[in-house]
């Protein structure tokens, strides 16, 4: 394939999750038209935007606690008021930028920087959305299979095959690790006899070592195991557990409380018993990363299951819009955010540089000639000149 050929493929690679999400809002607007966007936006106030600011910011104190738990699981110091500003910021930017996982990104770099291990600090991030997908999972199938959905019946279909393929994963995975043999012991090279290696043996190890294109399988199996322990110790251990179990409750709790605000300002009048399972698939819907700021298949799963549940596609959409707006509304204290981090760390350059410190000490110093009286110019004066003492070798 050309060059450039390759560069088209890779550019539509990229830019997928951000063409896919426009596709569904294109389709969306030409099947329902624009009435339901403005009217959801029209429906918003002041009272609204606050209620959101609060959920907002439960939920996003108690996603930062379950990250410093995580962070502190893999031995990264991490305080709760800084973890705190950083999800702030990194809700904003996945709000403001497309893909929805930027913030995300960007907040995994910073930590790992700042901590001085990049590795811990990008895994520390992931571990701690993990932890959320797999609880909004367990509560999302639990719901699902309950209550009354447009999935209940397809979902009942699918879950005896879902179990019977996790129970064969499980008891393969149980019996590779009761049936691995275990390494033999070898003995150093140094604790063995000179003679123990022959001359040509001994010339090879001389020479310097080639370094292998491609990892191996062995030497791949313990970079594995410290991942699987890392992951233990940051969400399974005792001292962690709890922690995070409960706070991905109280998150999901709070998304729930959001869509159902959501669903209120819309004009809906369904129960909370009817808008929870349809609030948990479009959550499922959000963890796909095929939208544009989170916009996507968001609105195009909640005006399938509105639709469904008889409540009206025009309504999930309304909805889904509402929901949206409010959810940009939480996360606008990321912005105050990120514009306090700029300004500081703009202050903090300019007042390092050495450039300017010198410009203003010149600046300084001239000042202080210009005021000097015309007697001290004279040889031996009292008063040092540059910043030297004055020695007859200087006049």
């Amino acid at each position: 394939m050309p060059a450039d050929g390759r560069g088209v493929v890779s550019a539509l690679r990229t830019h997928l999750g951000t063409l896919a999400g426009t596709a569904v809002l294109a389709v969306l607007v030409w099947r329902l038209g624009t009435g339901a966007f403005l009217d959801g936006l029209r429906r918003i106030d002041a009272p609204t935007v606050l209620a959101a600011l609060g959920i907002g910011l439960v939920t996003t104190v108690f996603s930062a606690w379950r990250w410093a738990l995580v962070a502190r699981g893999l031995r990264i110091r991490l305080p709760l008021g800084g973890a705190v500003a950083d999800y702030y910021r990194a809700l904003f930017l996945n709000a403001a930028l497309p893909g929805g996982v930027l913030g995300d990104v960007h907040r995994a770099v910073r930590h790992g920087q700042s901590a001085g291990d990049l590795g811990r600090g990008v895994r520390a991030v992931v571990l701690e959305r993990a932890a959320g997908q797999v609880a909004l999972m367990g509560v999302g199938v639990a719901v699902l299979l309950t209550m009354p959905s447009p999935v209940l019946a397809g979902a009942r279909r699918l879950a005896p095959l879902v179990a019977l393929a996790l129970l064969c994963a499980l008891a393969v995975v149980l019996a590779l690790r009761m049936n691995r043999t275990p390494e033999e012991p070898t003995l150093p090279r140094q604790a063995l006899p000179r003679r123990a290696f022959p001359r040509r043996t001994l010339a090879r190890r001389a020479l310097p070592r080639r370094t292998p294109a491609r990892r191996t399988p062995a030497r791949r199996a313990p970079a594995l195991r410290a991942v699987l322990g890392e992951a233990r110790e940051g969400l399974l251990s005792r001292r962690n557990l709890p922690g995070v179990a409960g706070s991905s409750v109280v998150v999901l709790a709070g998304h729930l409380a959001m869509f159902v605000l959501a669903a209120r300002v819309a004009g809906s009048g369904a129960s909370v018993a009817v808008l929870t399972p349809l609030a948990v698939l479009a959550l499922l819907a959000m963890g796909l990363p095929l939208n544009v700021g989170g916009w996507g298949p968001r609105e195009g799963v909640t005006v399938w299951a509105f639709g469904a549940a008889g409540l009206g596609a025009g309504t999930g959409l309304g909805v889904a819009v509402v929901y949206g707006v409010l959810s940009l509304a939480a996360s606008l204290p990321g912005a105050v955010v990120l514009v306090a981090r700029r300004r500081a760390v703009r202050y903090a350059r300019l007042s390092s540089d050495p450039v300017t410190v010198t410009a203003v000490s010149s600046a300084k110093h001239s000042a202080k000639e210009s005021a000097r009286p015309a007697s001290s110019s004279f040889p031996f004066s009292a008063d040092p000149s540059e910043g030297r003492p004055m020695t007859p070798e200087a006049v």
